[in-house]
């Protein structure tokens, strides 16, 4: 808009230098002399009207300006808070990657360590069978030496009784 302006401006200024100087050829030709201040009062009424119309475009530009700076500055502390956030967002990252790792490397190790828990648990199954075997060997093992005990007991007592009835004939 201010190059417009200045561009207006400019074909202005040309157009009234053309028309001043028209004015002042027709002058020396044939100009009456208050038609001549008709156009010198014109004149300077355009050149009044430039003089405003150049003011107000200054400070349009200086206007524009200053609104271009403030909007630049804005920006730049748009982009810097973009790049803090970015930042920020990638140290979150790279920590929820480390913390990650560090849980997969946890995870690993409870896997092995469950691994190694699961055949320890085969091994004593295993075992627990064989104490169990043996321990059911032990017990009909104990139970017939119980039965053979009982059946010595009893034959003791019998041979006992035996004795106690030979004991008292022999004697008489």
């Amino acid at each position: 808009q201010l190059l417009e302006a200045k561009a207006s401006l400019s074909l202005a200024q040309a157009q009234h230098t053309l028309q001043l100087q028209q004015a002042k050829a027709q002058m020396n030709n044939m100009v009456p002399k208050k038609q001549f201040e008709q156009l010198q009062n014109t004149l300077r009424e355009e050149q009044c009207k430039t003089q405003q119309l150049q003011e107000s475009l200054q400070l349009q530009a200086e206007q524009t300006c200053r609104q271009l700076v403030r909007t630049q500055e804005e920006h730049e502390q748009l982009l810097q808070a973009a790049v803090e956030q970015a930042e920020g967002l990638e140290q979150r990252l790279r920590n929820a990657e480390a913390v990650l790792a560090e849980r997969a490397a946890q995870l690993r190790d409870a896997q092995a360590q469950l691994s190694r828990n699961k055949l320890l648990m085969e091994e004593l199954r295993g075992e627990n069978r064989r104490f169990a075997m043996a321990l059911q060997a032990a017990e009909l093992k104990q139970k017939s030496m119980e039965e053979k005990n009982q059946l010595l007991e009893e034959q003791a007592s019998a041979l006992k009784q035996l004795i106690g009835k030979i004991t008292p004939a022999s004697l008489n």
